[in-house]
């Protein structure tokens, strides 16, 4: 996700200096392509729906090819832009205000959150992460797909990934496929012809699992500087006397570090509720565990884009530990870094006490 650079805002048709992200914008947490959703609007669907460095939602219209210039607008702004009469219900409005008022643009979150307002999209491999960003979490699912093939398969299971399990049942050996997923269904209680899509369903829900824990350790070097700016911005002698600086420096940090252990808090939950779904594997067990993870997307989603946002921002600006000095980057701190912080504690707080998949 980006920020536009210096102090312009959507609606200015310059081209802004910005860092846009060159990764498929369907692995961003901060970023909704709207090829995917079905609006009548010609120049939307080419745009994208991005959270801004206050966490506000702009509609990006345009970036040149070398993804250094952005023309980013509110949606008030966008009926002179886009030819859509004053007066009168414009449909295209009243979808993006809906998506507006999301707090991440996942596809997992999209997935519950699209689903909720009754959205529509086009493509349904709009909602998926792409084969690269799926290779790039295969580290982080193997602590989930290897207890599901040894519990199936055993211990002396050779398989490393679904990818293994599935060419196993597509292998020329009908009998020896035949009886692989026979194992699978009796452990699991269903039916046989059930079991490809509890693979697909848990396969799914562990991949965002994996999305989200990748998410947050990718910020971990940047939330460091961070921090470690601070200090700095506290020892200079021209910033140290100014009571209102050192308010707001504490209260980002304490807004930071309190976020970070809350999401951390819900993976150690996460995984604690996995081991015990492998006491006595079932279907039921399973169904359980997906309930309570997918309860959560959305916050984890929106607390996750909204640090990612802010973190972004921060080391587009200040690539090196020494880069624009405490004065400039307290300056940063009071005009951007703070805004929306407060949002960000709405969404953790509003969600639902953890529990247990026997709670």
């Amino acid at each position: 996700m980006s920020a536009n650079k210096g102090a312009q805002a959507p609606g200015n048709t310059e081209r802004v200096l910005t860092a846009l992200p060159l990764e498929d914008d369907r692995d961003s947490l901060s970023v909704l392509p709207l090829h995917i959703i079905p609006l009548e609007t010609k120049q939307l669907r080419t745009a994208r729906m991005i959270k801004n460095v206050r966490l506000e939602s702009a509609i990006e219209l345009f970036r040149n090819d070398e993804g250094t210039g952005s023309g980013q607008y509110y949606i008030h702004e966008l009926g002179p832009v886009l030819g859509w009469p004053q007066e009168g219900d414009v449909p295209d409005r009243g979808i993006l205000m809906k998506l507006a008022l999301l707090h991440s643009y996942d596809v997992f979150s999209l997935r519950i959150s699209l689903r909720e307002y009754g959205i529509a999209v086009n493509e349904l491999d709009g909602l998926k992460l792409s084969a690269e960003k799926n290779e790039t979490l295969t580290g982080y699912m193997g602590k989930f797909t290897r207890p599901l093939l040894t519990q199936i398969f055993g211990n002396d299971v050779e398989f490393q990934d679904f990818s293994d399990i599935l060419a196993l049942f597509k292998n020329p050996d009908k009998s020896r496929a035949l009886a692989s997923l026979q194992q699978m269904a009796d452990k699991l209680e269903i039916e046989i012809m059930q079991v490809p899509a509890f693979l697909e369903d848990y396969g799914d829900i562990f991949l965002s699992l994996s999305y989200y824990r990748q998410c947050l350790d990718s910020m971990g070097p940047i939330m460091e500087s961070f921090l470690d700016s601070l200090e700095d911005i506290r020892k200079n002698w021209q910033l140290k006397n100014d009571r209102n600086t050192m308010k707001t420096c504490d209260m980002v940090e304490d807004t930071m570090n309190n976020l970070t252990a809350e999401i951390t808090g819900r993976f150690e939950n996460f995984d604690r509720s996995t081991n015990e779904m492998w006491d006595n594997l079932s279907a039921e067990k399973f169904r359980r565990v997906e309930a309570l993870i997918k309860n959560y997307h959305t916050t984890i989603g929106g607390v996750l884009c909204a640090l990612w946002v802010k973190m972004d921002a921060f080391q587009k600006l200040f690539p090196k530990a020494d880069s624009g000095g405490p004065v400039k980057r307290s300056e940063f701190i009071m005009s951007e870094m703070k805004q929306g912080l407060e949002n960000i504690q709405k969404i953790e707080g509003s969600a639902p006490m953890l529990a247990g998949i026997d709670d």
